[in-house]
Formats: C-alpha cells, sequence, structure tokens
C-alpha cells in the first residue's frame, strides 16, 4: 500500500464513481478498477460495493476511508516540514556567544531572527572565543560570535558584523582620566588589566599587537579572560585596560572612565565576527546571516578561512 492507492481510494470514495474519480485522478477508469481491486486484495476485503449505479463503501471501506484520509494529512504534514527545514524555516539553530555581544547584537539580531523566522528553535550556548570555534567546528554549535582577529580553522568561514577599535577605561580618579585623551606612551609601566592568552588569537592578541608596535610594556596586574571582567577590575582600581570602543555606551555604569587613544595605529582594528561551516547542512544558517547583513550596518559578506 502506497500513497498514490490512497489518493486512488479517496477519490473514488468521495465521488461514488470510477468514471468521475478516474478524471479527478487525470487517470484511465480500467487502470483505476485494477488499482482499487489490488488494495482490496491487499487488505483481504471489499471496500465497496459495486452496482451500475456507482459504488458505496463497504462497513470497512468506511473504517478504512477516516484512516486514509489521516495518513494522507499526515503525508502532507510531513511535505511542508520538510519543504520548511529545507528553506530554513524551522528546526534547530545553536548559536554560541561571548559575554560582549549580549550588550548590542545579540539581543537586536535574536530579536530579528525570531521575527522572521518563528518556528526555528534557538539554542544559546556562552563561551570563550576558544570555545566557541571548537564547537563550530565540531559541529556542536552551528553558529558563533567572535572576537575579530581570530586564527582561522580550514572549513570554517566568518561574516564580519562589527567593526571596532581600542579605547581605555580607567579607574575613576585617576591621573589619566582628567585627559581629554590618552597616548600609548603615557601607559609605559602602568598597572594594567589584560586578557588571558588564547591560541586562536583574541583580544590578547590584538591588545600585545597594539604595545609591540609602540613599544610600550605596560605592568600587567591582573588577566581577564571576558571585557566586563576587565571593566570590573579596573573599576575596581587594580589598573587600566584596553577596550571594544564599542562597549562604552554600553557600560557608564560600570565606574570605569573611558578615554579615545591618541595614537593608535590605523590597522588596530578588532571586531565581532560570526563563525559557522562552510559546508554546514542546516539552512537556517543561511537565514541568520541574511538577516545579519540586514539588519546591521557594515556587516560584510562571508570570507573564508585559509
Amino acid at each position: 500500500m502506497d500513497l498514490r492507492q490512497l489518493r486512488q481510494f479517496l477519490a473514488l470514495a468521495e465521488t461514488g464513481s470510477f468514471s468521475v474519480a478516474a478524471e479527478r485522478l487525470h487517470m484511465a477508469q480500467p487502470p483505476l478498477s485494477v488499482a482499487i481491486r489490488k488494495l482490496e486484495e491487499e487488505l483481504g476485503t471489499l471496500l465497496f460495493v459495486r452496482s451500475s449505479r456507482g459504488v458505496r463503501l463497504t462497513a470497512a471501506g468506511d473504517a478504512a476511508l477516516k484512516a486514509a484520509r489521516e495518513c494522507l494529512d499526515a503525508a502532507t504534514h510531513i511535505k511542508a516540514a520538510v519543504q520548511l527545514a529545507v528553506a530554513g524555516e524551522s528546526g534547530t539553530l545553536a548559536i554560541g556567544f561571548s559575554g560582549s555581544v549580549t550588550l548590542r547584537l545579540l539581543p537586536r539580531l535574536v530579536q530579528a531572527f525570531r521575527l522572521g523566522h518563528p518556528a526555528v528553535h534557538l539554542d544559546l550556548k556562552e563561551g570563550t572565543n576558544l570555545e566557541l570555534l571548537s564547537r563550530v567546528e565540531a559541529g556542536t554549535l552551528d553558529l558563533g560570535f567572535v572576537r575579530f582577529p581570530a586564527n582561522r580553522p580550514p572549513g570554517l568561514r566568518f561574516q564580519l558584523v562589527e567593526e571596532d577599535r581600542f579605547c581605555l577605561a580607567l579607574p575613576r580618579g585617576h591621573a589619566l582620566a582628567r585627559k581629554p585623551a590618552v597616548a600609548l606612551a603615557a601607559l609605559e609601566d602602568q598597572p594594567f588589566i589584560g586578557y588571558t592568552p588564547s591560541p586562536v588569537g583574541g583580544l590578547h592578541a590584538a591588545m600585545s599587537l597594539v604595545f609591540q608596535r609602540a613599544g610600550v610594556a605596560p605592568r600587567i596586574t591582573q588577566e581577564a579572560i571576558q571585557v566586563q571582567t576587565a571593566l570590573g577590575l579596573v573599576a575596581s582600581g587594580l589598573g587600566m585596560a584596553l577596550v571594544p570602543a564599542a562597549n562604552t555606551p554600553y557600560q557608564r555604569s560600570s565606574g570605569a572612565v573611558f578615554r579615545p587613544i591618541l595614537d593608535l595605529p590605523e590597522d588596530a582594528r578588532i571586531g565581532i565576527a560570526l563563525v559557522y561551516r562552510a559546508n554546514t547542512e542546516n539552512p537556517a544558517v543561511k537565514r541568520f546571516l541574511e538577516i545579519t547583513v540586514e539588519k546591521i550596518e557594515g556587516a560584510t559578506t562571508p570570507v573564508a578561512g585559509p
């Protein structure tokens, strides 16, 4: 028994006529008669009482009618579900993020995506750059918001979402906080909050490159994994820190003072990128990337890893 046979049975049951049912099914009457007979043989009972005036359902046929309709409805739902999944309009999208994006990017993009694709379930996981890149590469995450620049493992793609620059976060009352902007040379031997080194790059590598080019050696007193942690240590008076400037409007209550850096190299760019597998089989990834380009000014098209 297959769906074609069920459709033929349903057409005959609803029309009560082999000729009318055959016309509805766009087939000749004799093949329809043969198909119904084979279905009855397979089920081991008559489904119709035949007469010169047409056909009517037997008790067995009446019972089969409800089941056939339910089966065909289920098949229709299966087809619709598959089409939605293929189009990236259903299923699950696993997204990883670091603490920094929870202030701006994540709420904005998640809200826009949910409005446009309500049938896709979002599974959000927090982690470090290293964890997010590893999980995307392993396939346990579909997408990850990561600090950029970062090492680009083969097989991963990066879509730049937000380009940024470092600014200086200082404890309130620090002498340099009285200046409208601060030169890198003024940071020589100052107590500084650094970032934990990571094999995939990130803020530690970007900050180290800035100081190396400037020939400045601040005195690292503490290390943080996340920007929010660094700001908390700054507010506690344990040192100053380089932080992404995009964070400053959302961190006014942190207890830190923010100042631009006068001589930051032009190519000292940092930012946030979406990383995903080049061979991803989840169509919802494409839908999320499209929302990102649509909603975030300056978001780029994907770039490949080496």
